[in-house]
């Protein structure tokens, strides 16, 4: 029987300036993650048009496993624009195949086997995918990782969201930026950023805390345990999906027997690596890929 490593939620299209790129945060933690040996599957909604056969085909070639059931709204895509210095800002679609992923009961047998399920606020935005996501989650084994890459956009989330999703998790990934959003949202005054992490680590009973702040390193946070790393320089192709390559491998990497200590040092170069890369599904090398095969 198959463990998976899910990523759960939004499948959509990156419509960057030098074309069209396959994108998602799900289908991306997913492919990352099974680019380390593991059963790695996406679970989202496309709709009956070209770009849901297209995604199909390229997840096919990427190799990586997905329950996506076709549904009567268009498959979903984003204006990407990126700044001088490789960094998106998005225009998201409504209405459209991911808001809407119906809970099958392919899906209920990949959460009772999954070892790992990450999820975000954003296929949240629609009560059908909400419901989805609460049902996939309520039906894994107590030993799941189930970690809430909370990856804020726009204005697509609320405090009634973020919190529900916090105590539906043990495992929290969150940048510097949305950290700050947080603290003023749940009236967290006066704390630095280290402070508010472990206030957050213990007020929700996670087991780990992963904070990102770009080129200024990345913590782990868990009960005991802190990790800091710095940001290597590199020259940034774009920096599309590099979050979303960080928590797989990391993922990979602690359900690999890592230390998190040595998960998060290879989460590190992933992302790295990823950034001198254009798109969010470039092939890792060799020699990061055999740091935490099982």
């Amino acid at each position: 029987m198959k463990q998976y490593i899910v990523g759960l939620g939004e499948a959509l299209w990156d419509m960057l300036p030098q074309g069209a790129q396959l994108g998602g945060a799900p289908a991306n933690f997913a492919y990352h993650a099974g680019q380390f040996g593991q059963d790695a599957i996406a679970v989202s909604a496309l709709g009956n048009d070209i770009l849901g056969d297209e995604t199909l085909r390229q997840l096919d070639g990427k190799r990586l496993d997905y329950i996506m059931p076709r549904v009567g709204y268009p498959t979903g895509t984003v204006g990407v624009e990126l700044n001088d210095d490789g960094i998106p800002t998005y225009d998201i679609k409504n209405n459209v195949a991911w808001d809407n992923i119906p809970f099958t009961p392919e899906m209920q047998d990949v959460a009772a086997n999954a070892r790992a399920v990450c999820f975000g606020t954003l296929a949240q935005r629609d009560a059908t995918s909400r419901g989805t996501i609460h049902s996939f989650l309520d039906a894994t084994p107590e030993s799941c990782l189930k970690i809430f890459d909370i990856n804020l956009r726009g204005n697509f989330y609320t405090k009634e969201i973020i919190r529900d999703s916090l105590r539906r998790c043990n495992v929290l990934k969150i940048n510097d930026e949305e950290l700050v959003i947080i603290g003023r949202m749940f009236d967290y005054p006066g704390l630095d950023m280290e402070n508010k992490c472990w206030l957050i680590l213990g007020k929700y009973d996670l087991d780990m805390l992963v904070l990102t702040c770009g080129t200024n390193g990345s913590y782990v946070f868990a009960p005991g345990t802190k990790s800091f790393k710095e940001t290597p320089s590199v020259k940034v192709a774009d920096t599309v999906g590099a979050g979303d390559s960080f928590t797989g491998s990391f993922t990979a990497a602690i359900l690999a027997g890592m230390s998190i200590a040595e998960a998060h040092s290879l989460a590190v170069d992933v992302s790295a690596y990823v950034c001198t890369q254009k798109g969010a599904m470039p092939t890792l090398p060799a020699e990061l890929v055999s740091r935490a095969r099982d």
